[in-house]
């Protein structure tokens, strides 16, 4: 008999799902609302980072003199950033059809909502409605900017994330409002594009959940490009002036800008799920899972941001193609749970960051001994040749076996250079498995065996 498992969302994970499920043959029902590929994906995540390049090519090409080269002053065109993040999303939804078409994955435009434990509705834009029946059903409807009720988002001088991918206008000032990994990303963004920036920093660091000289040293070079940090401000209020914005700090202090940018975390997209109608288990909106991402119902299971976990593409997708392993009895079999202590995670700004695994004030914190190594980029040829030495490589190893149990980079390509460290801290490999690898001479990944020994 086959078995029939029904998708409500369209993103990472309710793409990996349904891919998998085909492959192991379930018979899928994909339903979304908005675009194959995600909405959090495709207007959040690869928009952000397709303008992070752009910028990245404005910055490069500053410093060409650094290279040999006469100095270029280029000039950011929107309306040509603009086509652009429409022709990724194009190719990249495309792309998504195709898979699933060929997978015989049906595809449903509309919304999805739960009727019965086994019952689940479609509605159409029109206003059509169809029902299926499920032996599973699968929850991944993603998340949505939060905004507080002290702001009046309105698109033109007050922006959540959303609205600035790219803005209708080049901010001559922009203040961002939260200095967590979607904050960060837009300072170095924006700066890059030559916007003056605020940044108002509720603690005493930026990235308060990361390594604080990790931290420490995108500060720096937020400082040296000429950001403003205004640390220890908690935003409480924004007014519009005839010039531009003011953006009020619970202590007094306030920030003047032409724009100001709301970055401060998600909220899911659970309301319309219907989730009351079999009793599926909330916390503030989010559908908590076990280790198999089932809910607090056994047959229907909940990925992506939806579960609470971590808010990564990486981690939505993995826990869809675990959810299908699941449905169709691969647990049964040798099974690796997905362990989100292991996940990796990168952070798009100038220079990168990048870590996995164990943080060294983490383990200080448990009383965990540990064994901290560091080297810096400036000793790297290849840095050099790239006329970028800033940032570092730090392992975190067990002083007693040598085990990898995690990392941090922070430098040019610290985003795909942490890949090797991932490895490292999901197979369990020890310090001297790097030291004992022969990598390309001259690269950045050197460093990272000079971080190991």
């Amino acid at each position: 008999m086959t078995t029939r498992i029904v998708i409500i969302g369209g993103g990472p994970a309710g793409h990996s799902a349904a891919t998998y499920g085909a492959r192991l043959g379930a018979e899928i029902v994909l339903i979304e609302r908005d675009v194959l590929g995600g909405a959090a994906h495709l207007w959040d995540c690869i928009p952000s980072k397709a303008m992070i390049a752009t910028g990245g090519a404005l910055s490069f090409l500053s410093r060409s003199e650094g290279m040999g080269l006469d100095k270029v002053t280029p000039h950011i065109d929107l309306d040509g950033v603009r086509e652009r993040l429409s022709g990724i999303e194009a190719k990249l939804t495309s792309s998504t059809n195709r898979v699933l078409a060929s997978q015989n994955v049906r595809i449903i435009d509309g919304t999805g909502s739960i009727l019965g434990p086994h019952l689940v509705r479609a509605t159409t834009p029109d206003g059509g409605e169809e029902d299926f029946e499920a032996d599973y059903i699968v929850l991944c409807t993603g998340s949505r900017p939060r905004l507080p009720d002290w702001a009046d988002v309105d698109g033109e001088r007050i922006l959540s994330t959303r609205d600035a991918y790219p803005p209708k206008e080049l901010p001559e000032h922009i203040v961002v409002v939260g200095s967590g990994v979607t904050g960060v990303e837009f300072v170095h963004m924006f700066r890059s594009f030559g916007s003056e920036v605020t940044l108002l920093v509720s603690r005493q660091q930026v990235l308060p959940a990361k390594d604080a000289e990790v931290a420490a040293a995108l500060e720096d070079d937020f400082l040296r490009r000429g950001v403003n940090l205004m640390k220890g401000a908690r935003s409480v209020g924004i007014d519009r002036t005839e010039r531009g914005v003011i953006v009020h700090a619970e202590d007094g202090r306030h920030a003047e800008g032409s724009h100001a940018l709301l970055a401060i975390g998600s909220v899911p997209n659970s309301e319309m799920l219907g989730l009351e109608n079999v009793g599926i288990e909330t916390d503030g909106g989010y559908v908590p899972v076990d280790h198999h991402c089932r809910s607090s119902v056994p047959h229907i299971y909940a990925a992506g941001d939806l579960s609470g976990r971590l808010p990564l593409s990486s981690v939505a997708s993995m826990q869809g193609r675990k959810i299908a392993e699941h449905a169709m009895g691969m647990h049964d079999l040798p099974h690796r749970h997905l362990d989100y202590d292991k996940a990796a995670s990168a952070i798009f700004t100038e220079p990168e960051i990048a870590d996995v695994g164990l943080a060294e004030a983490d383990a200080f914190a448990e009383g965990r001994k540990i064994r901290v190594t560091k080297v810096p980029f400036s000793v790297s040829a290849k840095a050099l040749i790239n006329d970028d030495p800033r940032g570092f490589v730090k392992i975190v190893s067990d002083p007693a076996t040598g085990v990898i149990l995690g990392g941090s980079i922070v430098g040019r390509h610290a985003a795909e250079l942490i890949s090797i460290l991932a490895l490292a801290v999901n197979a369990g490999l020890t310090v001297n498995d790097i030291v004992e690898s022969l990598f390309v001479h001259p690269t950045l990944s050197e460093v990272l065996a000079e971080a190991a020994e």
